[in-house]
């Protein structure tokens, strides 16, 4: 499968799938983690990566699968590296 141009940063799942879905705000979203607050928000604006601690915790709570959260973060994170490479 060819990769997915431009995959949108997995912070935007969280904010626009995962919060009106579950009708969470990002405060009961981050207590319902057990994750810091400041961490989470900071995720959701694409500034922050989800790691593979964020992703187990994001599976612990019935969010979707830890691999499917860090491959989209692994493809978010390949397609912009690819950006930053000169072009052959």
């Amino acid at each position: 499968m060819p990769p997915m141009y431009n995959p949108p940063h997995p912070g935007e799942a969280l904010r626009e799938d995962i919060l009106p879905t579950f009708r969470l705000s990002i405060q009961g979203l981050a207590k319902r983690l057990g994750c810091p607050l400041n961490l989470l928000a900071s995720v959701m604006q694409c500034n922050a990566p989800i790691t593979n601690e964020l992703a187990l915790q994001l599976e612990s709570a019935d969010l979707g699968r830890a691999s499917h959260w860090i491959a989209l973060q692994a493809a978010y994170d390949s397609w912009q590296a690819q950006q930053k490479s000169p072009q052959q």
